[in-house]
């Protein structure tokens, strides 16, 4: 679905050329999640606008096969239009409001707990639902590749993990394939089927994982409890260029 193939991107300012990305590559197959983390600042976030094709790479190609849906760390509703107003949004942008697509978003409402509150306005609802009301105004675009970049950094510890398990189980059920941007090791491990690990600035992979774990709940909270979690933790806290 995704193929990043040596890619590398400078910045250019006044005071010169800064190198951020040099020489990544690694391919996301139909259905997978893939987790990429890295140091803070490395150009993780800048991985996925290239994906979305919003930047141009300064070298290496990108290959995406299907529709782009990118969810960011706010959930940019608008306070002024309810969530349903909110949920069109992408969908009047790209002028296919019509009565098959408003059904399809009332059915994603209805399926992930927001019907009722479909004539509520943002500040009158709480964080995660926030969040959810986000994912479906993406998911009513049907994207077949999922961009999300720390999309649940901005709950608190508890919703997050609620959360988190929420969207996991959502975009899988959608069979949807995913790029998952994030700080949080645990969460990666937990939601991800590989990690990319990459190097401080300019970023450089530094190792890719596999993330295999014995548990009989396969959702990101129940795989906190496989064995391996810890084991996996520990490795990736050691890849990372971190000091503290």
């Amino acid at each position: 679905m995704v193929e990043l193939s040596n890619i590398s991107l400078n910045y250019h300012t006044i005071k010169g050329e800064t190198e951020a990305i040099k020489d990544v590559s690694f391919n996301v197959c139909e259905g997978e999640f893939v987790g990429v983390i890295g140091p803070s600042g490395c150009g993780k976030s800048t991985l996925l606008s290239i994906i979305a094709g919003l930047l141009k790479p300064s070298k290496g190609s990108v290959v995406v096969n299907g529709k782009v849906g990118y969810m960011l760390q706010k959930d940019h509703l608008f306070e002024w239009r309810n969530i349903m107003q909110n949920v069109l949004l992408g969908l009047e942008i790209q002028g296919a409001v019509n009565e098959n697509s408003i059904k399809n978003v009332e059915d994603l409402l209805e399926r992930y707990g927001l019907s009722d509150f479909k004539y509520h306005y943002p500040n009158q609802i709480s964080g995660g639902m926030r969040q959810r009301a986000a994912l479906i105004r993406t998911l009513a675009l049907k994207p077949d590749i999922m961009l999300l970049d720390e999309a649940f950094s901005a709950l608190d510890y508890q919703t997050r993990l609620a959360i988190s398990d929420e969207v996991w189980t959502i975009l899988k059920n959608v069979k949807k394939t995913a790029v998952i941007v994030t700080h949080d090791i645990s969460e990666a491990i937990a939601m991800c089927d590989r990690i990319v690990v990459l190097s401080n600035r300019p970023a450089v992979v530094k190792n890719i994982y596999e993330i295999h774990l014995t548990c009989d709940n396969r959702s990101p909270i129940g795989c906190r409890k496989a064995p391996e979690f810890k084991e996996y933790f520990n490795e990736i806290w050691k890849e990372l260029d971190v000091h503290v």
